[in-house]
């Protein structure tokens, strides 16, 4: 017998603290959810509409597998391409393991604290 799933839909919320966006992403960033590339569509409008710091809030995305991870990238190199700049906050251990493990916990500044994250981007302008 084989078991179809739906396709998972990785959910996101936006909310602004003083210049910074925030967006909260809920579910796994995986191949099943990456196909509809929401990440990278949503950081590309909020770019448009010249939100140039911006928050991904990661405290309820348990997995992020390769195709995730490269939403995360492009997201990245897309927002500082054009400016600004993109933080991570609240790893989940096995998402912060696998930054870890791909070294891209050396290109994303990561944040524990969601008041630490949203003052860094002061410091940095």
């Amino acid at each position: 017998m084989r078991v179809v799933r739906a396709a998972e839909v990785i959910e996101l919320s936006l909310r602004h603290v003083g210049a910074v966006t925030i967006v909260d992403l809920h579910g796994r960033l995986t191949a099943e959810s990456a196909a509809e590339r929401q990440l990278v569509r949503t950081v590309r409008r909020l770019l448009a509409e010249h939100h140039r710091n911006l928050l991904l809030n990661l405290e309820d995305v348990p997995q992020i597998d390769s195709l995730g991870l490269s939403q995360c990238v492009e997201a990245y190199t897309t927002t500082t391409r054009q400016g600004g700049l993109l933080r991570l906050e609240h790893l989940q251990p096995r998402v912060n393991a696998l930054l870890h493990i791909t070294h891209l916990a050396q290109v994303f500044d990561i944040f524990e604290d969601e008041t630490a994250a949203v003052a860094s981007f002061a410091a940095q302008h």
